[in-house]
């Protein structure tokens, strides 16, 4: 049930924020994690588009009450132990 609830207010708010310009592309949403501690929940969310966003989404079980955070990933760089900047498969990173 929570699952359901959870998918349904990110696709809502993706729903809202799409340019209004572009036509509508079809997505599915999916959870890539979750935890359920004591009575709150915590997902971490996705979607299909090709936006680079990811979601963040709270419920705190005492207020019931949700909290949404959106995050758009730039980049996902490897550094060695030393701070320098690592290699990711046969390439290094610049």
């Amino acid at each position: 049930m929570m699952d359901i609830k959870a998918l349904d207010i990110v696709n809502a708010y993706i729903l809202k924020h799409l340019d209004a310009t572009d036509p509508t592309v079809p997505f599915d949403t999916f959870i890539v994690w979750k935890a359920k501690i004591l009575q709150n929940w915590k997902y971490l969310i996705s979607s299909t588009l090709h936006d680079g966003m990811y979601y963040e989404l709270t419920f705190n079980g005492d207020k019931k009450e949700w909290y949404l955070d959106a995050y758009k990933k730039f980049e996902n760089v490897v550094l060695n132990e030393d701070g320098t900047r690592g290699v990711r498969g046969r390439y290094k990173v610049d």
